[in-house]
């Protein structure tokens, strides 16, 4: 019976309870919404950060990558010039010079000299391109003269004055050109 007493007692102290708190609990309440909040604002800035550190690092082993790719551009340029010379004087050597025993030995060695620069070339991702015969891209080719032909559509690639190469599909040099207009 005494049981029965105390829980007697107990709901009524309880009925009062909630008049008495039903301010504290309210300002609980809040006090609970704003820390979930604050929790769900720091989890998604915490996500954001990941994200944005995720992509920080892709951006960066890109340009590491490119680094590594494209290092010898500014060499390779420079070699160029180094290959027009070397190709510039072997088609200077007239064909009765080719065939003199003295000058065959050089003939020979400037030969072997270019094969080796193109395969240097190639191995480090350096292609010549290939305009003769092909359509004016002002992505790889630069015209220098129009010259007017009936045998060429206009805005073909007639002659090409000066290679272009390019470093791993990337344009290292335009082609320097002359492309076919309509004759007069």
């Amino acid at each position: 019976m005494s049981e029965d007493k105390q829980n007697i007692e107990n709901t009524e102290v309880v009925d009062e309870l909630p008049e008495d708190t039903a301010p504290a609990g309210d300002a609980a309440a809040e006090r609970i919404a704003s820390l979930e909040n604050e929790l769900a604002t720091a989890r998604q800035d915490v996500l954001y950060a990941h994200a944005e550190t995720q992509n920080v690092r892709r951006r960066l082993e890109k340009e590491l990558a490119d680094a590594r790719a494209y290092a010898a551009t500014a060499f390779a340029r420079d070699m160029l010039s180094v290959a027009d010379n070397l190709g510039r004087a072997l088609q200077a050597i007239p064909a009765d010079l080719r065939e003199d025993e003295k000058f065959k030995g050089l003939v020979a060695g400037l030969e072997a000299t270019g094969r080796e620069l193109e395969a240097v070339f190639g191995r480090n991702g350096i292609e010549k391109l290939v305009s003769v015969g092909q359509p004016l891209d002002p992505n790889k080719h630069q015209a220098m003269m129009e010259v007017p032909s009936a045998d060429a559509e206009p805005g073909t690639v007639l002659v090409e004055m000066q290679a272009g190469y390019t470093i791993k599909d990337r344009l290292l040099r335009p082609a320097l050109v002359s492309v076919a207009k309509k004759p007069d």
